[in-house]
């Protein structure tokens, strides 16, 4: 089939490049020409897929990355996976109504859309299909079918693969259904359809609130833990012993990446407008979480602090600044915010992170180092917000004059865990 994969970042991609693989003609389309141009050259942006593979699929014609919208004509399916940002607290969908705009002057009788992007239930049948419908003159479920299945993308997981992740599948009918389920069962080892796009929408939703939440609760928890005494990351694992009731989260300095600042805060959105209630669960974690920097920084001038030093004027340097373990991401990481917190406090702050590469040092707000064992003992204070494999940790407890180690890696009387 003619496949168009609207959006070429850490969704799209992966998708893009497996459904070539496995034998599609396919379109990755963007307004990106950058990143176009990236793709072209058969330079992968993406963690997950490598630059042999894009090359491979771009070799044998099987996809070709493009900004333009005429290549988009005569598609079988197509399938966004644009951004689904939050502007102030309300979900921002110009990408999916633009993107359904464009697709919808393309839309021929017989052909599928399928959004995967994050959005509130009711987002694909409610906004997307009156778009397709009014820009294309068809109707869904006559002329054309569409549905939703939700991405489930996890940079650096090496457990989980990008087809071996199940895949949740639906259609605003039973032959919508059908028809994007058979696409899905060629790229995925499994994949579990749901009775709509409503379920499978607030099933993504509800998949992040679980992780927002109980990050949250054991975040609260470190920031209790220690004027009561208690070692929370003892407790932590005491209570991942029992083999049943519990799933063990561990703190951190805050929450980041794509999905678990923003989602959760979809369906708290969705709740206030249609129902005129807060979902108190997913408001409290969202609070918890964006003042887990604060915290960080308040531990770390406490720190400084016993050792005779202000803040203002100290050394700090800050290990992993990715949201994620291993991964390359800069997006929404608490790094950020424990960085401008500090420079405001008048500390000399610097980061290092082995995993970001050279053309993402601009996302940096502060200046990029090495954590060389020189580096490390010339800081006041050494802060591990990422332990990435790269990190030489004995290196770290050897020479740092005093560590913050928001992860419980480290060990030594100049180490404090969060």
């Amino acid at each position: 089939m003619q496949i168009v994969v609207a959006g070429q970042g850490y969704v799209g991609l992966p998708l893009a490049v497996r459904a070539a693989e496995v034998g599609h003609r396919v379109i990755g389309y963007d307004v990106d020409a950058h990143r176009v141009q990236q793709l072209t050259a058969g330079h992968s942006y993406v963690e997950d897929v490598a630059s042999s593979r894009l090359r491979a699929v771009r070799d044998s014609g099987d996809y070709l990355a493009t900004t333009d919208v005429a290549a988009l004509a005569g598609f079988d399916i197509a399938v966004i996976t644009v951004p689904t940002p939050l502007r102030d607290g309300v979900p921002d969908l110009s990408y999916i109504e633009a993107c359904a705009r464009t697709l919808g002057a393309h839309l021929r009788p017989g052909a599928t859309v399928v959004l995967e992007s994050t959005t509130y239930p009711g987002c694909t049948e409610e906004l997307l299909v009156p778009i397709l419908e009014k820009v294309s003159g068809l109707q869904a479920g006559e002329d054309f079918l569409a549905g939703f299945s939700p991405e489930r993308i996890a940079p650096g997981n090496k457990r989980w693969s990008f087809e071996g992740t199940p895949k949740l599948v639906s259609g605003i009918d039973a032959r919508s259904l059908d028809v994007i389920k058979g696409f899905y069962d060629g790229v995925f080892q499994t994949t579990v359809p749901v009775s709509g796009p409503k379920v499978a929408e607030l099933a993504k939703l509800l998949e992040n609130t679980f992780r927002l939440v109980n990050i949250s609760l054991v975040n609260e928890l470190a920031t209790l833990a220690a004027p009561l005494g208690v070692n929370v990351w003892e407790a932590i694992d005491a209570a991942a012993t029992k083999p049943f009731g519990f799933t063990r989260f561990t703190p951190g300095p805050g929450v980041g990446g794509h999905c678990l600042p923003v989602d959760p805060l979809f369906l708290s959105w969705k709740v206030e407008q249609e129902l005129g209630v807060p979902f108190r669960f997913v408001d409290l974690a969202d609070d918890v979480n964006r003042r887990m920097p604060d915290y960080v920084v308040q531990r770390i001038v406490n720190g400084l602090d016993k050792r005779g030093l202000p803040v203002k004027g100290s050394r700090i340097l800050l290990l992993g600044l990715t949201y994620k373990y291993n991964a390359t991401d800069l997006r929404n990481s608490p790094s950020a915010r424990v960085a401008e917190l500090l420079t405001d406090l008048g500390a000399e702050v610097r980061g290092a992170d082995p995993n970001v590469p050279e053309s993402d040092t601009s996302k940096l707000n502060v200046p990029r180092v090495d954590a060389s064992p020189e580096e490390v003992a010339a800081a006041d204070a050494v802060v591990l917000l990422m332990d990435h494999t790269r990190f030489d940790l004995a290196m770290i407890e050897k020479n740092a004059p005093y560590v913050l180690d928001c992860r419980n890696r480290l060990s030594g009387a100049n180490v404090e865990t969060l």
